[in-house]
């Protein structure tokens, strides 16, 4: 006979299970932005998969393999030809000093107050160490990333071609009412789509646009500073400007009045406000993040993630938020529930 009784062995089991799991998600720490990308990436392609694989009758393993390879094309290798060209340009306009020496004459010349030349130097100098850090180098961390690209797809083949084992486990092992679970997972694929292809769809117009501006009115390095756009306007509160007012601020300093004009107000008239017009569109499709989720989100995203903390940062925010929702409406359902019982008990004494 066992010393303990049914109820403790469950208890004890738990305490197992949890200590197991504590364990388990502390040695996965290091590719928790593969599995999250996972998911990601899972929620985006599932309908992509369904048509494939169940609507047009393809084989489930050749679907999910053509799925992951134009994802490879589309996603993956034009991220980090992008991040290779930023870190490239930034460590170039570093050691440009030239360039600096430059750039504070003609901000001395413009600006009336006198600026403190080295105290500029160190702020462009830390500014450069960030955004650097930002963006993976396909050179230091070669291992780290081919790792976790390899966790990532690995993960999202065997979710696909079992897709409706998992997410019938997903179902069963939440921790959640069946209903608030399938409610769960309506809002977040809506949240995803809204921040990944919305927001994503945004940042790239409105990067493209300064691009094309930049091109037409002669200023240097028009794609890089297309991609440093795209990514800033992740940020509600910086986006375009920060890029556009400066270039334009020095061109009108260099005398090319009509370049630096032409481009502040083509940046306040059009490249601010498509952001509205495409966020009112996006909202009605799929939904909206509202921008200071957005802004705490990525504060919390980039120390964790690096320049995919611009995504994953307001997800997993909107993720807590949903499941603050979900809990706060199951806790007032009980609450009801245990008044409609207490008067029924009432009423039959």
């Amino acid at each position: 006979m066992s010393v303990f009784s049914f109820k403790q062995r469950n208890n004890i089991n738990l305490v197992i299970i949890i200590a197991l799991g504590l364990l388990i998600a502390y040695s996965l720490q290091g590719i928790f932005s593969a599995i999250l990308s996972t998911l990601v990436l899972y929620t985006i392609i599932r309908p992509v998969y369904i048509y494939l694989a169940e609507t047009k009758g393809w084989n489930r393993r050749l679907a999910a393999l053509f799925i992951i390879a134009v994802s490879i094309v589309l996603i993956v290798l034009p991220f980090y030809a992008l991040s290779s060209m930023v870190i490239s340009k930034i460590s170039e306009l570093r050691n440009n000093e030239i360039f600096f020496k430059n750039l504070l004459v003609k901000l001395q010349h413009l600006l009336p107050i006198k600026i403190n030349e080295t105290l500029i130097q160190d702020g462009m100098n830390r500014i450069g160490n960030w955004a650097t850090q930002l963006f993976p180098s396909l050179i230091s961390s070669a291992v780290n990333i081919i790792l976790g690209l390899l966790v990532m797809y690995f993960l999202l083949y065997f979710m696909l071609i079992e897709r409706k084992k998992f997410e019938h486990s997903l179902i069963k092992y939440a921790p959640l009412r069946e209903q608030n679970a399938l409610r769960f997972g309506d809002e977040m694929r809506n949240t995803t789509y809204a921040n990944v292809i919305g927001q994503g769809l945004i940042c790239l117009v409105q990067g493209s646009l300064v691009s094309l501006s930049f091109y037409v009115l002669g200023y240097k390095d028009p794609v890089f500073w297309g991609v440093i756009t795209t990514f800033i306007s992740f940020v509600p509160v910086l986006g375009p400007p920060v890029v556009f007012v400066p270039a334009a601020i020095l061109q009108i300093a260099n005398g090319n009045n009509f370049a630096g004009w032409a481009m502040l107000i083509f940046g306040f008239v059009v490249i601010i406000n498509i952001d509205n017009v495409l966020r009112f569109i996006i909202a009605k499709k799929v939904g909206n993040i509202h921008p200071i989720i957005t802004v705490i989100g990525v504060i919390i995203g980039i120390p964790l993630f690096g320049i995919l903390g611009l995504v994953f940062g307001p997800l997993l925010l909107s993720y807590f938020i949903l499941l603050v929702k979900i809990y706060e409406t199951s806790t007032l359902a009980s609450e009801r529930l245990e008044r409609i019982k207490t008067n029924n008990g009432q009423n039959e004494l």
